[in-house]
């Protein structure tokens, strides 16, 4: 095999220490306790791309090469001195190595397994905070450039192609793309595969294996996402749903000592990780997005030992008995003894094209006064016909020049409070459009223009507007549960105080104690953030109700 290409992209100056930080002596003998010694020959492989479990390595004499191999050809990407250490984020989530790691110049490595690593970074919070940060700089270089194990081929026409490049992404996996549509040179690529313009989108996964518009299980499973989750032993919490507040609820369930699975159906984050903003929670005056927050809290939970399946969802559970059993698909069921549903509510979205481009850059779900601060003195579109939709557009009419309320029925009369018709009615710059409906919207990087049709008479017309608030309802994750608990009329999670006599009668409820804040009717399964009835539509209040479902959890497991 011929040597590999130096293909060495160093990040800038000022961030280069963090992402290859140099250990000191004191830092190495502290390490040394958790692993071994290793002497290591010129040419020695050490980690190959695809390996499980793999070892995590610290240079105290020689250099080590990383080397990324990627359509036949091979680049080294890093090289780590005495000082340095291998790895980023994959080790952590115990998913194969995405490089090779082979030794360019002979000498001594510190040599850990991961459960050893795994010791040492809750043991010592020093060297976590080095090994954390440079990680997860190192994975951010990865995605910025391209230095991944998938290939994606598809086409920005194509709805499969964006779902995979968004679980991709908002899963952190590095990946490189190539558009169909506008590489004129790809036909070689694709006969070299055997791949028909019928299977595209298609993945590469590791080189070699070839995955015709795959699932997003399947590309967790080519990239071993689940691998090292132990699937057979109790739990003592299993958390469904890795939203803001599923994540919450892992991070203190975890860094209580308790055994923690979150099981996860698409990518962590939830609603609030699609965001590309968030200005209003607190501790980050400048803001954060959505994905990088639930990133943080991510890593920070399986820094502690939760373990989190990806893509991954709770089919049934199995209620009347302890441990809980809960099915995942494919014959699969873990079983714990307390268990939070986190699973949120999908918003139901408007059946347009481009929309995933404008959430959160133009379209809305909520009309708090944080968005309205976004809109002031422009038109503004709101899309729905009940009092949610109402009450938004008395709200942002109070600071905007026009709020066009748009409904595909005839009159409101049948789905919202009269009181709300009568101020809409009342209000000067709120204009209603019945049976209209939204058919394009346009922009670059935030919504510019928005395209209506009346249905009744077929005339469409383009606005220059910048704002769409969807307000049509939410449709909360719970069919798998109804056999288990008590629910409200809309399918939302009933808990603690807003369960009635008779709802625990229904259920049987069997303890002296009422159920406690956030528990539900079933004795031990608690649900907190937007799947449960009544509550606060904003992540800090998820996380909050994250972190109290453990507090009473505690209090379950002890009875």
């Amino acid at each position: 095999m011929s040597d590999p290409e130096r293909h060495i992209e160093p990040p800038k100056v000022s961030t280069i220490e963090q992402i290859f930080p140099v250990l000191n002596s004191s830092l190495l003998e502290r390490i040394v306790a958790h692993g071994r010694l290793r002497e290591i020959q010129t040419g020695e492989v050490l980690i190959e791309p695809g390996s499980k479990n793999a070892h995590f390595f610290i240079v105290k004499s020689g250099e080590l090469e990383i080397i990324q191999s990627s359509d036949g050809s091979r680049k080294i990407i890093a090289v780590c001195g005495p000082g340095q250490f291998t790895g980023e984020i994959s080790i952590l989530f115990g998913r194969p190595a995405m490089v090779q790691i082979r030794v360019s110049e002979s000498g001594i490595v510190i040599e850990l397994e991961r459960e050893q690593w795994l010791s040492l970074m809750q043991t010592d919070s020093e060297l976590s905070d080095i090994f954390l940060g440079a990680f997860i700089l190192r994975r951010v270089e990865l995605v910025a450039h391209n230095f991944g194990d998938v290939v994606l081929l598809g086409s920005i026409h194509s709805p499969d192609t964006l779902r995979i490049k968004e679980f991709l992404t908002r899963n952190t996996h590095p990946y490189s793309y190539i558009d169909l549509d506008r590489d004129s040179g790809i036909q070689d690529l694709l006969d070299r595969f055997q791949i028909g313009i019928n299977d595209v989108p298609v993945v590469i996964c590791r080189g070699n294996l070839v995955l015709r518009n795959p699932s997003n299980g399947k590309i967790a499973e080519c990239l071993g996402f689940n691998e090292n989750v132990d699937k057979t032993r109790v739990r003592d919490v299993v958390i469904i749903g890795a939203g803001p507040a599923g994540l919450a609820a892992a991070v203190y369930a975890a860094s209580e000592g308790l055994d923690v699975l979150v099981i996860e159906s698409n990518a962590p984050g939830g609603q609030a990780g699609s965001s590309s903003k968030i200005e209003n929670y607190l501790g980050f005056p400048t803001g954060i997005s959505g994905q990088e927050l639930a990133g943080r809290a991510y890593t920070q939970a399986q820094k502690f030992g939760a373990q989190i399946m990806i893509a991954k969802r709770a089919q049934k559970l199995t209620c009347d008995r302890k441990p809980f059993s809960i099915e995942i698909g494919e014959g699969l069921r873990v079983q714990c003894r307390s268990i939070v549903v986190a699973t949120g509510a999908e918003y139901k979205k408007l059946p347009l094209k481009d929309l995933h481009r404008f959430e959160g850059c133009g379209v809305y779900y909520a009309a708090t006064f944080v968005e309205s601060q976004w809109c002031g003195g422009e038109e503004v579109i709101v899309v729905g016909a009940g009092n949610s939709a109402g009450q938004a557009a008395v709200f942002l009419a109070k600071n905007t020049r026009r709020v066009y309320l748009i409904f595909r029925s005839d009159n409101l009369m049948q789905s919202m409070s009269r009181y709300l018709i009568r101020r809409i009615e009342a209000t000067p710059n709120i204009v209603m459009r019945p049976h209209s409906e939204i058919t394009l919207l346009e922009g670059d990087d935030h919504l510019e223009r928005v395209s209506c049709r009346d249905n009744q008479n077929g005339k469409e017309e383009t606005h220059p507007i910048r704002h769409v608030f969807v307000l049509t309802g939410a449709i909360p994750n719970t069919t798998w549960l109804r056999d288990c608990i008590s629910l409200d009329e809309d399918g939302f999670i009933k808990t603690g105080p807003d369960l009635s006599q008779e709802d625990l009668a229904s259920a049987k409820w069997p303890l002296r104690r009422p159920p406690r804040l956030l528990e539900t009717s079933l004795p031990g399964l608690f649900a907190v953030g937007d799947v449960r009835g009544g509550s606060i539509k904003r992540v800090a209040s998820a996380v909050g109700e994250g972190a109290i479902a453990i507090a009473f959890i505690h209090q379950v497991l002890n009875e």
